[in-house]
């Protein structure tokens, strides 16, 4: 019987690859000017710029929504998102320490934006669409002092709050026809509101800065203006740029403190990076584009640098003075299926995301090479014995053939299946001049494939095997290539005879299978899939041996064993991964950090690291618990 995450020890997290560049102003430069604070889904990643060590906190139960970091920068806080009906946690960070200081809990459903006071004594916390509250907290004697609605009935969502640079008891709040400049009276623990006049001038707001001298207050607008708030008449004293309004409206906006001039930095939804002027609103000569929406930019300073993240996942570093860009960070925007070691290399490991496969370094961290086909979902990837071939599956029922070097596409397999390629596996035979594949269909049919890759490439179907009446869900290939074993969704796995080309076993379960794998000394296959469990089976004759209760709530989908063959790592719908000792079926690790539902897993072949990919884009790595003749 599986024990409860509580009664196991933990994995430890090596590093994690990729952020949440959809969270509004979700990437922060802490003051110490080393460190890159982002969320990735339930966590809060502290990246180290120089070496790119990596800390994580770990606190919440579902996606960061927000995160603010005190000016000091001795704390961080971070609100999430829950389900409807239920309170969401702000929990305040002690930066040099790593661990919780304190947990808000008042909003409903979401919390839409922070903001700490100048001096770290207040945190102002902001509900969403849900909730309409604002709170300020006493951050010493955590503690709430008061709360408001955050706009009157007649206004929309607010969806912004910002404190003034040098003043505690003021703050600003705007949305949806919303601006709202209010003062914090803590003696008699009330927050009293002014609504900014605006006359006709009627807009939403999703980003906010406030003057060094406090004295206005520059909103940014999804029509794509900018308003200067008066702090001290609350009338709007002008609108602009009068030409050249940024398309897709203003999502970031902040006022340059390392010049003299006044100048605001601007980030819009168009992708478009600028600076402009605050007197008149006019853009200046220094203009970017970064591919996707800016969602944040991070001054890294008085603003030498800064860093720009995009709602694709992707984060660049500019320098202010000749205002060019570089890309440093790049993140799968959505969930990846699958992840691929190649032979015997524990160093690299391939992904695939929606229309993207992305070559990864482990040990440098960070992305090598990038290979898109757009608009159309690669399913699987495997790659060949001698390296020199990544073989990808795709919805549109196309096997694609590229070189893991450079990413030239070097064939392609059309019509493989009629309805999308769903699994794939590549056949190793010692000295051959041909590429053997095997590939499943949605349709349920298992495909054998050849490709000549001396001179003009060619392909040829050497078998087509129907059994399966579902969606095939994996395939594994027996060291000999002799054999194969194919699991579907029908509740069916089956192993092949690749030399006859028929089934040689068969194996039925009420579940819908989602992976399969065959033990080191392939006398026993190993399943999971929707039925929770994990199952062990002989493959001479498909008889069960064992059943383990591998996930308390849903389905299974990655499962992988370990190159010595003396442990299991599993990972489904419960978002934790699950290590098990092979012949005792214990389990004596846990790792807890993803925020989506776990699509694959692969234990490194030096047996070190466990990869982890799951719907929230993350990429994870995870210290191997044990050691082995591997390493």
């Amino acid at each position: 019987m599986s024990q409860t995450p509580i009664d196991v020890p933990k994995l430890e997290l090596e590093s994690a690859f990729g952020f949440n560049g959809e969270v509004p102003q979700g990437l922060k430069v802490h003051p110490d000017m080393k460190h890159l604070i982002y969320p990735l889904g339930d966590k809060i990643v502290i990246e180290n710029l120089s070496n790119h060590k990596q800390d994580f906190l770990q606190g919440h139960t579902n996606n960061v929504t927000c995160v603010a970091v005190s000016k000091s920068g001795r704390y961080i806080a971070s609100g999430q998102q829950t389900h409807m009906g239920f309170k969401a946690d702000v929990i305040v960070w002690d930066y040099e320490e790593k661990c919780i200081y304190a947990t808000f809990t008042l909003h409903k459903v979401k919390v839409e934006c922070l903001a700490f006071s100048p001096n770290d004594r207040y945190l102002a916390t902001l509900g969403g669409q849900d909730d309409g509250s604002i709170v300020i907290w006493d951050i010493a004697r955590r503690d709430a002092i008061c709360g408001s609605p955050a706009q009157v009935q007649s206004a929309g969502t607010t969806y912004v709050v910002r404190f003034a640079n040098n003043d505690e008891n003021m703050f600003v709040t705007a949305g949806n026809n919303t601006i709202r400049i209010w003062s914090l009276d803590v003696t008699n623990r009330k927050i009293r509101p002014v609504e900014a006049y605006t006359g006709n001038c009627k807009r939403i707001v999703k980003c906010l800065e406030i003057s060094k001298d406090n004295s206005e207050v520059y909103c940014g607008t999804t029509t794509g203006d900018i308003l200067a708030i008066s702090t001290k008449t609350h009338k709007c004293l002008r609108v602009g740029p009068e030409k050249g309004k940024f398309s897709q409206g203003i999502v970031c906006i902040h006022a340059l403190e390392a010049k003299e001039s006044k100048e605001l930095l601007i980030g819009a939804g168009d992708g478009t990076v600028s600076i402009v002027n605050s007197e008149t609103f006019k853009r200046t000569k220094k203009t970017q584009s970064v591919a996707g929406a800016v969602t944040s930019i991070a001054l890294r300073g008085m603003g030498h640098q800064f860093f720009v993240a995009t709602n694709k996942c992707q984060m660049y570093k500019f320098e202010f003075h000749d205002f060019t860009s570089s890309l440093i960070c790049t993140a799968s925007n959505g969930a990846i299926l699958d992840v691929a070691f190649p032979y015997q290399c524990s160093e690299l490991c391939a992904t695939c995301a929606k229309d993207e496969i992305k070559i990864w370094n482990l040990n440098q961290g960070k992305e090598l090479l990038r290979i898109a086909v757009p608009n159309i979902i690669c399913r699987a990837i495997d790659f060949t014995r001698d390296g020199t071939c990544i073989v990808s599956a795709w919805i549109d029922g196309k096997i694609r053939l590229f070189k893991p070097e450079s990413g030239k596409l070097m064939y392609t397999i059309p019509d493989a299946h009629n309805k999308g390629v769903s699994a794939i596996a590549c056949i190793h035979e010692e000295g051959s001049k041909e590429l053997k594949i095997v590939s499943g269909g949605s349709e349920g049919q298992v495909r054998v494939w050849t490709v000549q890759r001396r001179g003009q490439m060619t392909s040829k179907l050497l078998a087509v095997m129907k059994e399966h009446t579902s969606e095939v869900t994996c395939i594994k290939v027996r060291e000999n290539g002799l054999q194969c074993v194919t699991s579907s969704a029908d509740g069916t796995c089956i192993i092949w005879d690749l030399t006859k080309q028929v089934r040689s076993q068969i194996i039925f379960a009420s579940t819908m299978f989602k992976c399969v794998n065959y033990s080191k000394d392939e006398c026993q296959i190993i399943t999971s899939g929707s039925d929770r469990k994990i199952g062990y089976w002989e493959s001479y004759d498909g008889a069960q041996i064992r059943e383990l209760e591998g996930c308390k709530s849903g389905e299974i989908n990655g499962m992988d064993i370990s190159p010595d063959g003396r442990y299991i790592a599993s990972g489904g719908e419960d978002k934790l991964i699950k290590v098990w000792l092979y012949d005792e079926g214990e389990e004596v690790y846990v790792g807890i950090g993803h925020c989506g539902t776990i699509r694959r897993l692969k234990i490194s072949p030096d047996q070190r690291r466990i990869l982890s990919v799951s719907d929230d884009g993350g990429l994870f790595v995870w210290k191997f618990p044990f050691p082995s003749a591997y390493q």
